[in-house]
Order: C-alpha cells, then sequence, then structure tokens
C-alpha cells in the first residue's frame, strides 16, 4: 500500500542539523517502539519537503531528504526572545533556581493554552529572559528515516471526536477548566463536541 491523501503512517527517523560546511550533527532520533504517528496530506505542521519524500512509498521504504531552515522550522526570531518578571518562576514563595538556570528549557503555557518551551538566556535580580525560537530555527536540517506501517486511516483518525484536544483522560473530558468544558452538554465551550460523558 502506497502512502497517498488519508492514509494513516508510522515513520522512524533521524533528525541531523546539516552545518555550514557540508556535514551534519545528529540532534533527534525518534524511538522504534513509538514512532511518528500521522495521517498523510491531513497531519497539520508535516515539513513539506518530509512530506513530499514520502509520498508513494510503501511499508520498509527509506527516505533521505533536505529541508532549508525556511521549509524546516522557520528563520530565527529575535521577536520570540522575551523577559519575563522572575516571580512567574517562584514556587512555595521561592524562585526555582534548580529548573529556570541558562541553557535549560523551561515549559511554559501561551494565552491561548498551548504548551511551549522556552531556553532561559538570562537570569536577572527581577527578569528571566527566554528565549522562544524552535531549537532549530534558522538551520537546514537532513531527515534520514523509514516507513514502519502504512493503511487506510480510520473514521476516527481522519475525523477526531476531540475537535479541541481536549482529550477525554480519567472518565470525563478530562481538560478541566482551560478550554471550558461542559460535561452535561458534551462541548468543550469551542463549538465542537469532545466525547465527554
Amino acid at each position: 500500500m502506497k502512502i497517498e491523501p488519508g492514509k494513516y503512517v508510522e515513520l522512524v527517523y533521524k533528525l541531523y542539523e546539516v552545518l555550514p560546511d557540508g556535514s551534519d550533527k545528529l540532534v533527534h532520533e525518534s524511538d522504534p517502539e513509538d514512532p511518528e504517528k500521522l495521517i498523510y496530506g491531513v497531519t497539520r505542521g508535516v515539513i513539506v519537503p518530509l512530506e513530499e519524500a514520502i509520498e508513494g512509498l510503501e511499508k520498509g521504504d527509506s527516505f533521505n531528504v533536505e529541508a532549508t531552515a525556511e521549509q524546516a522550522f522557520g528563520p530565527y526570531d529575535p521577536e520570540q526572545i522575551v523577559e519575563l518578571d522572575k516571580e512567574l518562576f517562584y514556587v512555595d514563595g521561592k524562585f526555582d533556581a534548580e529548573m529556570v538556570k541558562p541553557g535549560s528549557y523551561v515549559p511554559m503555557m501561551t494565552a491561548d493554552g498551548f504548551r511551549i518551551n522556552g531556553l532561559v538566556k538570562e537570569v536577572g535580580a527581577d527578569k528571566v529572559k527566554l528565549d522562544f525560537n524552535h531549537p532549530l530555527a534558522g538551520k537546514p536540517v537532513r531527515f534520514d528515516g523509514s516507513i514502519q506501517e502504512v493503511r487506510d486511516a480510520t473514521e476516527e483518525e481522519l475525523h477526531p471526536a476531540h475537535g479541541c484536544h481536549c482529550g477525554n483522560k480519567e472518565g470525563g473530558c478530562g481538560c478541566g477548566d482551560d478550554c471550558g468544558c461542559d460535561e452535561k452538554e458534551g462541548s468543550c465551550g469551542c463549538g465542537e463536541g469532545c466525547g465527554c460523558h
């Protein structure tokens, strides 16, 4: 079975940063026990050269494709460096110096409720400077991998019941107050059902 729009695909790969001298450096390796999963042509955010490279491939086929910085994780954006009040990083009344130190990544939430990681650049007297650029922003990359599975996607995979990404964990909606889930109405407050019971 070939990869085409609407097919469920599992793949494993090694991701390399392509260095200025043409050599490359391994920066990520997917776990064969937990491969990357996507619905071809449906899943958003797949890097275009990678998506183009795997089209038409079958289970067991290999791929090796490069992507420019713009095609991959985008250009480095100086506006993604922000200073936040140090008190945002207090735990039990004390600054969390163990977790928030230069060179460490700190998980944060956007105003929209998305989780993002910020690289701590500096810790000042009352501010913390964080860089929210992707670690590979501004860098060309190469994917070297293989296709583990290709099959028809199920109806649920094509049209997830959890349209607002609530998840349906631990009986009920499991989305708490963040997405305004109303378990009685079976809606997440975003106009789409979330499978509440």
